[in-house]
């Protein structure tokens, strides 16, 4: 009982033991530069710091998640993204009993090195550098990390650990095949010279899987991004509450919310609707991820990363349900005409 007569109810988070398939900071394959230990803070602990502190963390805010029509301080950029998806994926790590502090560093930091204009910038930076190798968004976000950024007297980058670095580039799946060979949509892709460099110093095993924290942090991006594009695509009138009847996995909690509360305006009920959309999506990857964690039974990170298949993601069922709400934002948002002319012309501003 409170001083002003009330009743509150404090629910106390225990501290919990890390899963033996989580990544352990103790046990960090360190830094390229040899550092003195931190008594406060753990590797990981410090790595976020630092990208935080980071100039190239601070540019996010100036950068798009998708170049909507109306501009405005309600949309999202880059940094307010990260920071969605650093918070679901500290809360989910917890849940899976993996380090938090890894998770939120690779939620923080995976988009750090795309271009401005969205995928429209990274479209025209592909193609001004298709003789240099390309462009890479996770390539570029370890050019950033390990060169680029110039803050300490002994060393230019940010000097982060192995495991950050290897969860950022490898977020979205293993680069290579057990052969070498880049995987990619064009066959005929070649490893780009920077990612050799990479390798040869680093050795992060490019046809291996990333840890379970930063897979986890991909699953995160996917669940921060459809639910802000619902929020982002309404606000900017590219489609209204009801056209999402022809997405079922948002419309049934969608007629639900109003059941409860039939007189919600839409404006209230967006924010409900994300927040039911994201626990839904979060405890679908909790589920299958135990299931598939129960059916390889690892018995350290190292087992996760060599399992040949990603461990941490949503149920197949849930995935087909997902795909409907993709193709949906894809028709709606991205390739909206009003959307599409200004993504023409920040694609030019890029070339040029």
């Amino acid at each position: 009982m409170g001083k002003d007569g009330r009743a509150y109810i404090f629910m106390k988070i225990q501290p919990y033991k890390l899963a033996v398939y989580a990544t352990r900071a103790c046990h960090s394959r360190g830094r390229l530069v040899v550092e003195p230990h931190c008594a406060h803070r753990s590797p990981f602990a410090r790595d976020r710091d630092r990208i935080i502190h980071s100039t190239a963390f601070r540019r996010l805010n100036n950068k798009t998640q998708v170049f909507i029509t109306h501009e405005g301080d309600h949309y999202r950029s880059r940094l307010t993204h990260s920071l969605e998806v650093a918070q679901i994926a500290r809360t989910l790590a917890r849940r899976l009993r993996l380090d938090e502090d890894l998770c939120e560093t690779v939620g923080l930091a995976h988009d750090m090195g795309h271009a401005p204009f969205g995928h429209a910038g990274e479209r025209a930076m592909a193609e001004a550098l298709a003789e240099y190798g390309g462009f890479d968004h996770n390539l570029q976000t370890l050019r950033v990390l390990t060169h680029l950024e110039k803050r300490y007297p002994r060393f230019d980058g940010l000097n982060l650990c192995f495991e950050t670095l290897d969860g950022l580039l490898k977020h979205n799946g293993p680069l290579v095949d057990e052969r070498g060979r880049m995987i990619a949509r064009d066959a005929t892709q070649k490893m780009p010279d920077l990612l050799r460099r990479y390798e040869l110093i680093y050795g992060f095993g490019l046809h291996l899987h990333a840890g379970p924290e930063a897979q986890l942090a991909a699953v995160c991006d996917d669940i921060a991004y459809n639910n802000h594009d619902i929020d982002d695509g309404l606000r900017a009138g590219l489609f209204t509450m009801d056209d999402l009847c022809d997405v079922p996995l948002v419309w049934e909690i969608v007629e639900t919310i109003r059941d409860e509360t039939p007189h919600v305006a839409d404006e209230r009920l967006v924010f409900e609707l994300n927040r039911r959309l994201i626990t839904q999506m979060s405890d679908d990857v909790f589920v299958e991820t135990g299931k598939r964690l129960a059916r390889l039974s690892p018995q350290s990170h190292e087992d996760i990363r060599r399992a040949g298949q990603v461990m941490v993601d949503f149920s197949p069922e849930f995935t087909r349900k997902l795909q409907v709400l993709r193709d949906f934002l894809r028709q709606r948002v991205y390739r909206d005409e009003r959307v599409s002319r200004i993504m023409s012309d920040a694609e030019q501003i890029t070339r040029d």
